[in-house]
């Protein structure tokens, strides 16, 4: 069956997505807090949540690029 490494191909690349969505969850949700704990400027908070924008937008275009191959596996 040659569609066998593709489908493994395709679990890890859903595995890194699910990774990468609960670590800069994560992430985001600590330095809010450590921010808000040390007042931290505004301005240094915001890189934070464009970070997390930057990797939750990476997470949805890879997780588009699966949806894609998986029904063009299908058809």
């Amino acid at each position: 069956m040659s569609n066998r490494p593709d489908e493994m191909q395709l679990a890890r690349k859903g595995r890194t997505v699910g990774v990468v969505i609960a670590v800069t969850m994560l992430v985001w949700m600590g330095a809010q807090w450590v921010g808000s704990q040390m007042d931290w400027p505004v301005r240094f908070v915001f890189l934070f949540d464009l970070a997390a924008i930057a990797a939750l937008f990476w997470a949805l275009v890879v997780t588009m690029q699966i949806w894609r191959a998986r029904r063009d596996n299908r058809g």
